[in-house]
């Protein structure tokens, strides 16, 4: 890409290039945001001004609490579900990696660091933004603390005891929550990693910029008090403080090669070493962007420009929006939702005290020429007034009607509108506002949709932010602290849990599940359990370990248990043996009976035989006796083997 097409830029110098770039960046924010971003922080903090009136006659200065508690409690709610249980993040490792030592380490070196810089106070401040603006912005910042730490010497040949203490210089990265009004991006870019770059322009204490002087991380120049401008203080209806401190504009991103080059008086490459290969050579023509930081002081004093110096090649910023809007940078936030509702309230509410004063406060209708000269009239009890005849005629009470009832019902409907825009709702508020019941039904399915739109904005705020954060401190520390944190390839995971309203709905769920079983039922220990694990309860931990510890077995009782199932097993085994010898006592019997039955027919066949054969004479009368007992003995036989049948299937169908 050239820089042909590029409109002119201040100077030829690095420090104009960003400027000119921060200006641009700054004319556009205040065009399109710094109004209505304004105005969302006004109502939030419940500070009146003249712009925010309804209309002209308005006299009442009054702003409703809806917006700030709609606000106050989603960012609770995401606190609580973030923070809630102590651990908030963790790691894992490769799965092919069995050594679960070095992952328990790294979280709890984390943990401890994050205690020590105090990265949830900033992380909640972050939080409050992205709920006030739309949009969640934090710096990474790399600090050298001193670490003072007490302990003794040996002093005069160890006779006696020194008490001091150690001081030990480490590393820390610092979370720095970042204002909208100082914070700075490419308006095309809808991500931080997506911008040409991204600058920080805000003022900071003189003496810190003097001091980064001395150490030598900041260049050796004279540094004069920024002049004001009331765009980049935090809070704008405060008295602008001019003295001791100067406008630092920090630069992340891709700068220009020739003027990156210039700023660091790198000399330009000469002609032998110009003769490289042509992939390189390619590649260093392609390449006409440098990633950068650059800081300036009061809008072009070059403080510092090096090229990015983190090993991952990131910029050590993240930022979250609290609700996403398509191809926008910036998100939409709970102030953004509930501001038309808001303001119907506002306006609903001021009129209704409008017209409270002409209704309450006393108002005389009164004829002028008949008061004495010079009088100044007013009314107070105990005032004695003076008039020029009958006071009846000259002096009458003057009202303008009574207060209309029905801006109570309006004012409460406005109200619920909030709730419903932003999602917010305090449990204390769920039955009233569900078409004014609180039935059991009506109130979950309020709730299931209430913990949705939390989870959403968790969801959200997890992946964009919290992970990020984790990742880029964790990469710090590997890359400056490596004797502490040894560089390998961790993965990082958000460990949220429910948040109050959602544990609250999930306690409800639990315990209905609970009345439909029984205490000797196997699951009601668990689900016992999980109702206190989903309490806020100071001494939740001890009253699990507690119920752990009554649910375990008693050794004497499981030995019995153990007794009682071997005797009876011992007895199955004893009643299956005895079965089983009956069966072969019963089959041995079986056979021989068919033993039995197979000779009987043998002898029957011997018998006729013998019968057929014995006394019978030559001639043809004996022949006729002999068929006749030669029928008669088949009809025995066959009579005999049917019977003989019939018996052995008796026994068959009694076995």
């Amino acid at each position: 890409m050239s820089f042909d097409t590029e409109e002119t830029y201040k100077g030829s110098s690095l420090a104009g290039w960003v400027i000119e770039k921060a200006d641009r960046w700054r004319d556009h924010y205040t065009s399109n945001h710094q109004e209505k971003f304004d105005e969302y922080y006004r109502l939030w903090r419940g500070q009146w001004d003249a712009a925010d009136k309804t209309r002209e006659s308005e006299r009442s200065k009054l702003i409703s609490p809806a917006l700030q508690q709609a606000v106050e409690s989603s960012v609770a709610e995401v606190e609580e579900a973030t923070f809630g249980r102590g651990k908030w993040f963790d790691i894992y490792d490769d799965m092919r990696d069995q050594e679960r030592e070095d992952i328990s380490f790294l979280r709890n070196a984390l943990d401890e660091e994050f205690k020590y810089t105090k990265t949830r106070k900033a992380v909640a401040e972050c939080l409050l933004n992205a709920a006030v603006f739309g949009t969640g912005m934090a710096e990474l910042v790399l600090d050298e603390v001193q670490d003072f730490t007490p302990a003794t010497q040996p002093i005069l040949d160890g006779a006696m005891q020194a008490v001091g203490v150690t001081v030990k210089p480490r590393i820390v990265v610092k979370v720095r929550p970042i204002l909208p009004q100082n914070f700075l991006i490419d308006p095309v870019a809808s991500s931080i990693e997506e911008a040409l770059g991204v600058a920080i322009d805000e003022f900071v204490p003189k003496h810190q910029v003097e001091l980064l002087i001395e150490k030598g991380i900041y260049r050796d120049v004279d540094i004069m008090a920024a002049a004001p401008d009331q765009d980049l203080e935090p809070d704008q209806d405060l008295t602008i403080y001019q003295d001791d401190k100067v406008r630092l504009t920090k630069y992340y991103g891709l700068v220009p090669r020739k003027e990156f080059n210039e700023a660091m008086d790198l000399p330009e490459p000469k002609e032998e070493s110009k003769k490289k290969s042509k992939d390189i050579a390619e590649a260093e023509e392609e390449s006409e962007y440098v990633e950068a930081i650059v800081i300036v002081a009061n809008g072009g004093v070059l403080l510092k420009v090096e090229e990015n110096p983190y090993m991952m090649q990131d910029r050590p910023l993240i930022a979250f929006p609290w609700d996403v809007v398509p191809g926008r940078f910036w998100g939409r936030g709970i102030c953004e939702k509930g501001y038309n509702s808001q303001k119907a309230l506002d306006a609903e509410l001021r009129a209704r005290i409008d017209a409270l004063a002409l209704t309450v406060h006393p108002m005389m209708a009164m004829d002028g020429t008949r008061m004495p000269r010079g009088a100044k009239f007013e009314i107070r009890p105990g005032k004695t007034i003076i008039t020029n005849g009958n006071p009846a005629e000259i002096m009458m009470p003057f009202k303008f009607g009574n207060l209309d009832q029905v801006s109570f019902t309006q004012a409460e409907s406005l109200q619920r509108m909030v709730q419903m825009a932003t999602g917010a709702i305090d449990a204390a508020g769920i039955p009233g506002s569900i078409n004014g019941e609180a039935a059991a039904g009506a109130v979950s399915m309020s709730l299931g949709a209430i913990i949705k739109r939390h989870k959403r904005t968790l969801i959200n705020f997890q992946d964009s932010f919290l992970i990020p954060l984790v990742s880029k401190a964790a990469w710090r520390y590997m890359q400056y602290d490596p004797d502490n944190f040894p560089a390998q390839d961790y993965k990082f995971v958000a460990s949220s849990s429910l948040g109050v309203i959602a544990r609250e709905y999930e306690v409800t769920q639990l315990v209905q599940l609970l009345q439909t079983l029984g205490q000797d039922s196997p699951m009601y220990p668990m689900l016992v359990e999980a109702v206190i694990e989903n309490m806020s309860l100071s001494n939740r931990e001890g009253m699990i370990s507690k119920l752990r510890e009554m649910n375990k077995p008693n050794p004497q009782a499981q030995q019995l248990q153990q007794a009682q199932m071997q005797m009876q097993m011992a007895a199955a085994e004893a009643q299956t043996a005895l079965y089983q010898a009956q069966a072969a006592e019963s089959q041995s019997r079986a056979g021989k009976l068919q033993a039995e039955t197979d000779a009987i027919p043998t002898k029957l066949e011997n018998d006729r035989i013998r019968a057929i054969s014995s006394n019978l004479q030559i001639g043809s009368q004996d022949d006729k006796e002999f068929e006749r007992r030669a029928r008669l003995a088949d009809l025995v036989l066959k009579e005999r083997e049917i019977a003989s049948k019939e018996a052995i299937v008796s026994k068959q169908m009694q076995q």
